[in-house]
């Protein structure tokens, strides 16, 4: 079955067609081309005033509609999933929590089973994220103290069972056995990222020979030379900050929500690690599109409470940030506004970033022949309309 969707302005890549469409055949891709469609195909939509791009991609997200991931239950999946294909996303990573290991494999159940949902209303999720137990304490922000461990493979074996399932795999570098971790993930396959850490720079450079190649939130719950000068006087030394932004073997990724990071940080790094090694996530937790007021973080018999409050889910005493309560519409918004940068390149790192890091740009990620024809239609202001998964629209 054929379609064509024409736009004002198509996103490609490094481009944008103005005006431009796409002919759908059976849920790929199949053409873009400049200029509004005239060919024979019946099913044909135009969007005049409308920017076509691909549907986002979100590679670290905990929840929403008040239901977290860690919920472990096959609605709570589908209701964050519906919550956030409003905002865009059209594909996501199910993000873990640090829990006790009975919720985790539970959440990892569900995780492998709505993998093969083929839900119409919802964002398809394309695995898990595994995000912790296995971060330095000191660095666990809004996660629940008591499981956080060091990894040992008595420990992690169990989780490695869903190698089919673990897209990526976060830890924190410094832990003993972290090593051991990252090389087991790898042989099966698991990307590994660096995450809540106090990490030391030569920490670091050590776990990118180990393989790892990602980092969470910069900026966030992360080791810097003035965290580390706290523990030694001279000489100074970098963390897992300046590690990130020093080598090109590591990419990153940035909540763009405006209350996590300032438009200078936003700026600081899009300029040094560019658009093609700088996704941009949510961390959105289960207060997205609720009221203002008390939540839990994780699942709600272990998690912590938080509370979403102007904009921003916050620590009980209001002084540190849990998270965020942002669409990745919000996120592309900020991080335009914020950088002035071209808006291919924005939505590229909503988009096409994300899913090389994730190893999903073979058919995910950008209005490409061949791809999934996973689309949103944005207006001037770059709200979402209408999106589009397999090339059928939603009800959003």
């Amino acid at each position: 079955m054929q379609s064509a969707i024409s736009a004002s302005s198509v996103v490609l890549e490094n481009s944008t067609l103005e005006p431009g469409h796409v002919i759908i055949s059976d849920g790929l891709i199949s053409q873009v081309s400049k200029g509004l469609y005239q060919g024979p195909i019946q099913n044909h939509q135009h969007f005049d005033g409308y920017t076509l791009c691909p549907g986002f991609i979100d590679l670290h997200v905990h929840g929403g509609l008040n239901c977290d991931f860690m919920d472990g239950t096959p609605e709570a999946f589908h209701t964050v999933c519906k919550a956030h294909l409003k905002h865009g996303t059209t594909s996501l990573l199910a993000t873990s929590t640090a829990a006790t290991m009975p919720s985790i494999l539970k959440f990892l159940d569900t995780c492998r089973a709505s993998k093969k949902a083929n839900w119409t209303d919802a964002a398809q999720v394309l695995g898990a994220h595994f995000y912790g137990p296995y971060f330095f304490a000191e660095a666990r922000g809004c996660h629940p103290a008591e499981p956080i461990v060091a990894p040992t493979p008595e420990h992690f074996n169990s989780f490695l069972t869903y190698a089919d399932t673990i897209i990526t795999a976060s830890v924190a570098p410094e832990l003993p056995g972290a090593e051991a971790f990252v090389k087991a993930c790898l042989e099966k396959k698991i990307r590994c990222n660096a995450g809540h850490s106090h990490a030391t720079f030569s920490q670091v450079e050590a776990s990118v020979q180990w393989g790892v190649r990602h980092v969470d939130h910069l900026f966030c719950a992360m080791s810097d030379r003035a965290k580390l000068r706290l523990t030694q006087t001279y000489p100074m030394r970098g963390g897992l900050f300046e590690a990130t932004l020093f080598f090109n073997e590591l990419t990153t990724e940035i909540i763009a929500d405006g209350k996590h990071l300032a438009d200078e940080l936003l700026r600081l790094a899009f300029k040094i690690k560019g658009p093609d090694s700088l996704a941009l996530v949510t961390d959105a937790n289960r207060a997205l599109d609720m009221p203002d007021g008390p939540y839990i973080f994780g699942n709600k018999d272990e998690g912590c409470t938080i509370l979403k409050r102007d904009g921003v889910g916050l620590m009980p005493d209001g002084k540190a940030l849990a998270s965020s309560v942002a669409g990745m519409d919000h996120c592309v918004r900020t991080m335009h506004q914020a950088t002035k940068a071209p808006l291919p390149e924005i939505i590229r790192m909503a988009s096409l970033t994300p899913a090389k890091i994730a190893g999903f740009d073979k058919t995910l990620g950008s209005i490409t022949p061949g791809k999934i024809a996973n689309l949103l239609l944005l207006d001037q202001y770059l709200h979402v309309s209408k999106t589009f998964l397999q090339g059928s629209p939603t009800s959003i």
